[in-house]
């Protein structure tokens, strides 16, 4: 039996997956990225992950929201939850809804997968990223040992 697609088809990526990062291409074809800012949220670098997580907090994330078609979602979607091992027990991400500020001055909803083991910010290797903007991180091209 085939995994019900959401309806709402966006996506707020403010790491390895924005366009020009090394996952870039798991994002698929298919849709409009517009840049866009996540209001409430705290962005960290995790080491020797060498992958970003979001969590609830007070600060803001730069990223882009992609905007997909009807089929590229229900083709890119897969892919981007198993990326971020919404399935792996415990979850690595959880993918919730959020509001999110774009840069042509407009408000939306999106998905934005946020980090589901706290535990792990409170361990040595992490970093919280100053301005929330994961562009500014030296070395974040560079994979960890599980190759996310």
């Amino acid at each position: 039996m085939a995994v019900p697609v959401p309806e709402l088809r966006s996506v707020f990526v403010y790491g390895t997956l924005m366009p020009d990062e090394r996952n870039a291409h798991v994002a698929g074809k298919g849709f409009t990225a517009q840049a866009a800012r996540l209001p409430g949220f705290r962005l960290f670098h995790l080491m020797p992950e060498g992958y970003p997580g979001v969590v609830r907090g007070e600060g803001e994330v730069s990223g882009f929201v992609l905007t997909y078609s009807l089929e590229a979602w229900a083709q890119a979607l897969p892919f981007l939850d198993h990326l971020e091992g919404v399935d792996e027990t415990p979850p690595l991400y959880c993918r919730e809804r959020v509001g999110v500020r774009l840069e042509s001055d407009g408000e939306a909803e999106s998905w934005v997968y946020i980090y589901a083991r706290p535990e792990r910010l409170e361990q040595a290797g992490v970093t919280e990223v100053a301005g929330g903007d994961w562009c500014t991180v030296a070395g974040r091209q560079e994979r960890g040992p599980d190759e996310r």
